[in-house]
């Protein structure tokens, strides 16, 4: 008989510990993101952008800068460029002098109308939003280079792709299909 008390006193202790150890206060479920570490790679809300005005270890910082600190820290290097880029600038399509326009593309945010048109440009909308089939660099070029009619250094103003290389899907999610 004293085996089997042993026993049950044993078994007892067991499941009261258990209970102790499993039990929590707390019933939300555990966050599986927790310990992950995340990190800005790059920001692409105007293509090129980077790629174009900023030189050596300026375009890592501006990948990793937070949207609210970039003018102060990029917009008088984006004007330096852009004026080593069309020593000619004056103003723009946009009716944007030189520092206004890069202040305009030293913040990498895509702006977008929630009551209008959705376009990077399509001569009556500006920088609304950004369709998959605009022509994004070609925007850009005109803006750069196009003077304030559009139509300085007509060399410049494009890249000569007219459109995406296969068609845009009409359904969610929209993108081409991989070939």
């Amino acid at each position: 008989m004293k085996k089997y008390t042993n026993k049950i006193i044993v078994l007892a202790l067991g499941a009261i510990i258990l209970t102790t150890v499993s039990c929590k206060k707390d019933n939300t479920p555990p966050n599986p993101f927790a310990n992950l570490v995340f990190q800005t790679e790059d920001q692409m809300a105007r293509p090129a952008i980077n790629t174009v005005f900023n030189l050596g270890t300026d375009k890592d910082a501006f990948n990793v800068a937070l949207p609210s600190a970039m003018g102060a820290a990029f917009q008088t290097k984006f004007q330096s460029r852009l004026l080593a880029l069309n020593p000619n600038y004056t103003t723009n399509a946009l009716g944007l002098s030189a520092s206004a326009f890069t202040g305009v593309l030293a913040t990498d945010v895509l702006t977008v109308s929630t009551t209008g048109t959705t376009t990077f440009f399509d001569g009556t909308n500006v920088l609304t939003g950004r369709a998959l089939a605009d022509d994004v660099i070609d925007t850009e070029l005109l803006l750069i280079f196009g003077g304030p009619n559009g139509t300085a250094n007509p060399g410049l103003t494009s890249d000569k792709v007219s459109a995406n290389d296969k068609a845009f899907l009409s359904v969610f999610p929209y993108l081409a299909t991989p070939w």
